[in-house]
């Protein structure tokens, strides 16, 4: 397994070309999803946190109803590595 590093601000702008709607904020990959309803939003918390497990890489986040925020970041490193990148590009797979 190759070494992770933190990623620098210009790779995140790169990766951001694949990412539909996620920005940095603080330090985070950071993304604010609305879904029809409690239960769809509970859903695909449910997803994300599978996947999560299976990384072990567990992300920041809140919901609200039919609002999920998640931010993603490497705490080892203190910053957004390529594991991160990984982990957003994976939530956007469960998207439409």
């Amino acid at each position: 397994m190759a070494k992770l590093s933190r990623l620098t601000n210009k790779q995140i702008a790169a990766a951001f070309k694949k990412l539909r709607g996620w920005s940095l904020v603080n330090g985070h990959l950071h993304k604010e999803f609305t879904f029809d309803n409690f239960v769809e939003a509970f859903g695909f918390m449910a997803r994300v946190a599978l996947i999560a497990e299976h990384m072990n890489h567990h992300p920041e986040w809140f919901n609200v109803y039919s609002r999920v925020v998640i931010d993603l970041t490497t705490h080892d490193l203190g910053g957004v590595s390529t594991r991160d990148i990984e982990f957003a590009s994976k939530i956007e797979d469960l998207l439409p």
